[in-house]
C-alpha cells in the first residue's frame, strides 16, 4: 500500500484521488455489508459522541417549526412567523462561518458550549417575547441570537476525519452515517415538534428544544479524547473559501439546497391544493427517509472511481429522479403516487451529499476543516431560501404541479456546475492535510 507523501511533496491533482476497485469497472462498486459501521464503532470514544450529537442535532429540525406554530398561533400572522424564521436563517448564514472558524482555533469545547448558551437563550427569549406580547422587532431580535447555534453535523464530521486520517473507506462508512443521521433528524424534528406544540402548548416544542440542544452539546464536548486538535494560530493557514476546489463545491451547494427548499414548500402547496394538508409532513419524510436509507447502504459499498468523478453522476441520478415527482404531478395529480416517486427521489440525496462533502473535506485547508464544511452548510441553506422563494412564486403564479419544475432545474444547474467545474480537464489541487486520506484509498 503507498504510503503517504511528505509535506514538501508538492500538491498533486485529485484526478486519482480513490482509486477503482480492483478488478471493477467503472463506476462499479462492491458491497461489504453491515461490517463497516461495526468496525466504525468499535473504535474508542465514537459511541458516546455520536450518541451526544444526534442528541444535539434534532432539535435542528425542532426550532423553526416550533417557531412557526408559536408565532403563527399567538399573533395570528403566518407572514409574521415566516419573516421572523428567515431572519434567523440569514442571520445563521453570515455567523455560523465565523463560530465554526473559532471553533477550529480554539477547540469544539470551549466554544461550543458558550455559542450553545447564547443560542438557547435566544430561542427563551423569543418564547417570552412572543408569550408577553412584545413588539414585533423583538422577535427578530431573538431569533437571530439561535444563529450562535453551533454546527454539530460539522464537528462530528470534523472528529471522524481527524480519527480516520490516512483510511478513505472508513472515512467514507463515517460520512455516510453522518449523511444518514442528519436525515434523520431532520425527518423526526419537524414531527416532534408539531406533536409537542399540538399536543401540550404552543412553546412545548422550543422548550424541548431548549433542553435537548445544551444537553446534547454538553454530552458531545465531554468526549475530549476523540476531539481534533485545534490549528496553529501562528499559522492560520488559507481561508477555506479560497482553497482551490472549494468555490465551485459551493456553487454546487447552493443549487442542490434549492433542490431541498423547492421540494418542500411545492410539496406543502401541491398536498394542500389536494386538500390533504396535513399529510404533507408524511409526505416529505418518505423523501428524507429514502435518503437516510440511501445514505446507510451507500456507506456499506466500496464506491469505484474517485470522489471527484462521482460527483456528476450523483447529480445525473438526483436530476433523473426528480423529474418522477414532477411528471406525476402534472400527469396523475395523485397524492400517493407522488409520495412513492418522492421516496425514490430521495435515494439520489444521500450519495450526493455524502460525495460533496468527502470534496469538502479534501479541499479544505489543514486546520480549519469546521469552517470548510460550515461554509458548505450555509451554501445549503442559502440555496434551501432561494429554492423556496422560487417554489412558491411558481406555484402562486402557474401551479402547485408546475412546482416541481424548480427543483429539476436546481438539480440541472447543479449537475452542470459539476461537469464544467470538475471536469476531468479540471486540475485541482489537494491540500496538504489530505493527502495521506488519498493516498489510501478503498481497493
Amino acid at each position: 500500500m503507498p504510503q503517504p507523501p511528505s509535506r514538501d511533496t508538492p500538491l498533486r491533482t485529485v484526478a486519482s484521488d480513490t482509486p477503482a476497485t480492483a478488478g471493477s469497472g467503472p463506476g462499479r462498486s462492491r458491497t461489504r455489508g453491515m461490517g463497516p459501521y461495526r468496525r466504525l464503532f468499535a473504535r474508542p470514544g465514537t459511541r458516546a459522541f455520536t450518541a451526544g450529537n444526534l442528541i444535539a442535532r434534532l432539535p435542528m429540525g425542532m426550532f423553526s417549526v416550533s417557531a412557526v406554530v408559536m408565532i403563527a398561533g399567538t399573533r395570528g400572522s403566518y407572514a409574521l412567523a415566516g419573516a421572523v424564521t428567515a431572519t434567523g436563517l440569514a442571520a445563521t448564514a453570515v455567523v455560523a462561518p465565523w463560530t465554526a472558524r473559532l471553533v477550529d482555533r480554539y477547540g469544539q469545547a470551549r466554544v461550543a458550549l458558550p455559542a450553545t448558551v447564547v443560542a438557547v437563550l435566544g430561542s427563551l427569549a423569543l418564547l417570552l417575547c412572543v408569550r408577553h406580547g412584545a413588539p414585533d422587532w423583538t422577535l427578530f431580535a431573538s431569533y437571530a441570537a439561535t444563529a450562535t447555534t453551533p454546527n454539530t453535523g460539522g464537528m462530528s464530521r470534523a472528529r471522524w476525519a481527524h480519527l480516520l486520517k490516512g483510511d478513505a473507506g472508513a472515512l467514507h462508512t463515517a460520512n455516510s452515517f453522518e449523511q444518514a443521521a442528519d436525515e434523520l433528524c431532520f425527518m423526526l424534528g419537524p414531527v416532534l415538534a408539531a406533536f409537542l406544540c399540538g399536543t401540550f402548548f404552543p412553546e412545548a416544542g422550543t422548550l424541548t428544544g431548549a433542553v435537548l440542544l445544551p444537553a446534547g452539546v454538553l454530552l458531545f464536548t465531554a468526549q475530549r479524547s476523540t476531539e481534533p486538535p485545534v490549528a496553529d494560530r501562528r499559522s492560520p493557514g488559507r481561508a477555506p473559501f479560497t482553497a482551490p476546489g472549494m468555490r465551485p463545491l459551493l456553487v454546487v451547494c447552493l443549487a442542490t439546497g434549492a433542490v431541498f427548499g423547492g421540494t418542500e414548500v411545492v410539496t406543502l402547496a401541491f398536498a394542500d391544493a389536494r386538500g390533504h394538508h396535513a399529510a404533507a409532513g408524511a409526505v416529505l419524510a418518505l423523501q428524507a427517509a429514502g435518503s437516510c436509507a440511501a445514505g446507510l447502504l451507500f456507506g456499506a459499498v466500496r464506491p469505484a472511481g474517485s470522489a471527484r468523478a462521482r460527483l456528476p453522476w450523483c447529480l445525473a441520478a438526483m436530476t433523473a429522479l426528480m423529474t418522477l415527482p414532477l411528471l406525476t404531478a402534472v400527469l396523475s395529480g395523485s397524492l400517493v403516487l407522488l409520495a412513492g416517486t418522492l421516496l425514490l427521489a430521495g435515494m439520489a440525496t444521500a450519495p450526493t451529499m455524502v460525495t460533496t462533502m468527502t470534496l469538502v473535506q479534501r479541499y479544505t485547508p489543514e486546520g480549519r476543516l469546521n469552517e470548510g464544511m460550515t461554509l458548505a452548510v450555509t451554501g445549503l441553506l442559502g440555496g434551501i431560501a432561494c429554492g423556496s422563494a422560487a417554489g412558491g412564486w411558481t406555484v402562486e403564479h402557474l401551479s402547485a404541479a408546475a412546482g416541481y419544475g424548480v427543483p429539476v432545474a436546481a438539480a440541472a444547474t447543479a449537475l452542470l456546475v459539476s461537469v464544467l467545474l470538475f471536469g476531468p480537464w479540471r486540475r485541482v489541487p489537494v491540500t496538504s492535510s489530505n493527502r495521506s486520506t488519498e493516498s489510501r484509498a478503498p481497493h
